[in-house]
């Protein structure tokens, strides 16, 4: 047993990503241990909760914000929308979508199959953030995204969750940073300096070691004896590489391990429930992961909106709600915030499919129980347009701000590059 205050005993307590090794560490693996108990990401740096989690959301294609949270108080709405609008609260009428209310002084309601928003609007768990945007929109898909990810004008350089792990919590090692539940990472958790990890089955996320090493019958045993691996010297780039590997082979050992488990809740059967069931699990299990990221398509709703969009919205709100029962049933439902947005909302008037076309501003979500609860900001103009769109109230950066300074106390000028001033999503 070494003579350091951080044995093993302890190395396995604070749940690194190298835990699963269990009995027997060898002293490669230590060397390794040590090193990410010495990392100010797992220590108690002042100032920087490294309880905290942010798990964020996204809904691509372009969620019709105007359905979404509906302004059932305006008239305006009914003259651009005469088929697909959603009816306000108290209407009588065979096969309509009534609105759930939200506000009745403001005239706004959230659509009939956010039943799961509403009661976590109820209980004081979900901020309703309107016209949410940014001067000069882009209505593409692909550049109005690069836009939210990277937190920039121009879509260009890194993404902004990879820039908080720059500027935080730099050379993380896999995975106390950030997991991407899909193919690929986002461009929004591309550090310049911190790379995310991603998998969309946890069984796929393995060290492909075994596979490149044929002459190691076992990586573990092999770095039992040598005390590294073969070929390698400490301290060398191959050996930092290797051990790099390891840490991907143990830390997909445990997420297997973890997800595995039964879920304390039952989660719905849609593939944003079962991203958001693989969060849980890892939240549960004790990862210290800080970000995670989800998506879900399908929101370009062109034509034929009406059934298609309350279908979507549907799997939000179940999703949503089935992770927020489990957080609680955890006991961790003070310790995540969960941020759901769009790359872009739809165009005011619907268009001659019953769909709506590529707009501008939209609402964003915060749920979890340490948001500052209600509606904020004010609801966009349907008759004071931009060319037919929605004028944003609510510089996007504006929430990164106030979920960087407030929830995961980082400098977001430094991030973001540039002030931006914080929307008060959290409760101080």
């Amino acid at each position: 047993m070494h003579d350091s205050p951080f044995t093993r005993r302890l190395f396995l307590q604070r749940g690194c990503a190298l835990a699963s090794l269990a009995a027997t560490v060898p002293a490669f693996i230590e060397r390794s241990a040590f090193g990410v108990l010495g990392n100010p990401l797992l220590s108690s740096n002042p100032g920087v909760p490294d309880e905290r989690i942010l798990v964020v959301v996204q809904l691509g294609g372009g969620n019709d914000g105007l359905n979404t949270v509906v302004p059932y108080g305006d008239a305006a709405y009914y003259t651009a929308r005469p088929q697909i609008a959603v009816r306000a609260p108290g209407t009588n009428a065979s096969g309509a979508q009534v609105a759930l209310e939200l506000d009745r002084d403001a005239g706004l309601g959230l659509h009939p199959a956010l039943v799961g928003f509403k009661e976590l609007y109820d209980a004081g768990n979900l901020s309703v953030v309107q016209g949410v945007g940014y001067p000069n929109p882009n209505r593409s898909h692909f550049m109005s995204m690069d836009v939210w990810h990277t937190g920039r004008a121009d879509a260009k350089g890194s993404g902004w969750i990879g820039r908080y792990f720059d500027n935080v919590c730099n050379g993380t090692p896999i995975p106390e940073g950030s997991i991407a539940i899909g193919r690929t990472a986002p461009l929004a958790m591309q550090g310049d300096v911190q790379k995310p990890i991603s998998f969309d089955n946890p069984a796929l996320f393995r060290w492909l070691g075994e596979d490149l090493h044929t002459a190691m019958k076992s990586p573990y045993d092999a770095i039992n004896r040598a005390g590294s691996l073969p070929g390698t010297t400490a301290d060398t780039q191959r050996d930092f590489l290797m051990r790099t590997a390891l840490d991907a082979q143990v830390a997909s050992d445990r997420i297997l391990a973890a997800v595995r488990k039964d879920a304390l809740v039952r989660y719905p059967d849609h593939a944003l429930a079962r991203q958001l069931r693989t969060v849980g699990a890892m939240i549960r299990d004790g990862m210290p992961t800080r970000v995670y990221y989800a998506t879900m398509g399908g929101f370009d709703t062109h034509g034929g909106q009406t059934g298609t969009h309350a279908n979507l919205l549907r799997q939000v709100s179940e999703s949503i709600v089935a992770f927020q029962s489990d957080l609680k049933a955890q006991g961790n439902q003070d310790r995540v915030l969960t941020l759901v947005f769009s790359e872009f909302g739809r165009r005011v008037k619907q268009n001659g499919s019953n769909g709506t076309d590529h707009g501008t501003a939209a609402p964003v979500f915060v749920v979890g129980s340490k948001v500052r609860p209600g509606v904020i900001g004010r609801h966009p103009s349907l008759v004071d347009l931009d060319q037919g769109d929605l004028k944003f109230g609510i510089d996007f950066r504006c929430v990164y701000a106030s979920l960087l300074e407030q929830w995961m106390k980082a400098p977001s000028e430094k991030i973001l590059r540039g002030r931006f001033a914080s929307a008060g999503v959290v409760r101080a």
